[in-house]
């Protein structure tokens, strides 16, 4: 049996530790919603990470990550905060043995002040859009006598 893996690790600076303890609060308001709605819970983690300043969230998730959710927060923690800027992040997909189509990952990038979305793309997605259409473009392979 196989285990499927979304992970990822970056940093939401909030500009200081009263904006910290707020978005930690947006956190548990997100669990609520997702316990109230699917009896699920965010999948990341959310920590101070003092090292890189008072206002440095560290979010990241060990092995069963929920990108959609990390969006989720971070728009709530710009309509909360009045956050300014953009802001992204990047995660992986991975699998415990070779399986295929499981392996890949995406990214995603938010207009913190217009509290949108502006890009994001997905590896699977990206090769399935970009493959040629046509049969005769195809990559193929000629058996060797």
């Amino acid at each position: 049996m196989a285990d499927f893996f979304t992970q990822f690790s970056c940093h939401l600076d909030v500009c200081s530790a009263g904006n910290a303890r707020r978005a930690e609060d947006v956190w548990g308001e997100l669990a609520a919603e997702l316990y109230r709605e699917d009896g699920g819970y965010p999948g990341f983690q959310v920590e101070v990470d003092h090292e890189h300043g008072p206002g440095a969230l560290w979010i990241h998730s060990d092995e069963y990550g929920e990108p959609e959710h990390v969006i989720r927060f971070v728009l709530r923690c710009a309509e909360a905060l009045n956050l300014q800027g953009c802001w992204g992040f990047t995660w992986s997909q991975s699998c415990s043995k070779p399986r295929l189509d499981s392996f890949g990952g995406g990214a995603h990038v938010i207009d913190l002040g217009k509290r949108q979305s502006i890009a994001d793309i997905d590896c699977t997605r990206f090769v399935a859009e970009n493959m040629p259409q046509d049969p005769a473009l195809a990559s193929t392979a000629e058996s060797v006598p």
